[in-house]
């Protein structure tokens, strides 16, 4: 019987690179942070997350809905409604990835200034 090995995401065959990709994702990371602030349906959802094509948002709800952050409420009326929220695993995970977004719009200047040295330090 193989010996279960504890996830380390150095690790090649570690299944929680994938959870990583998804959830650090750009498109994960800004829907994980909307979804903080209350719950979307889909429509709203791509209005508030600027710029996401209506394939690529629904690939990533998909991907967080499988990995359980997303719970996805379809209610049975005419027309369909179907509600985005977070899990209380998703809840946390986008708290995290939210802090860095809001650590990231805080380093802007920071990083435009020192991209422009890099880039005048160049031929």
């Amino acid at each position: 019987m193989s010996e279960l090995l504890a996830p380390d995401v150095n690790r090649t065959d570690c299944p929680s690179r994938a959870i990583l990709e998804h959830v650090t994702s750009r498109w994960a990371v800004l829907v994980l942070a909307a979804l903080l602030e209350r719950s979307y349906r889909f429509s709203e959802l791509r209005r508030h997350v600027g710029g996401v094509s209506e394939k690529m948002l629904a690939q990533t709800l998909q991907a967080l809905e499988r990995d359980g952050f997303v719970h996805r409420d379809a209610k049975p009326v005419i027309p369909p409604r179907v509600d985005y929220s977070l899990t209380p695993t998703g809840r946390d995970v986008a708290e995290q990835v939210h802090a860095l977004a809001r650590w990231v719009e805080s380093q802007v200047p920071a990083v435009q200034s020192a991209q422009s040295r890099y880039d005048a330090a160049r031929p």
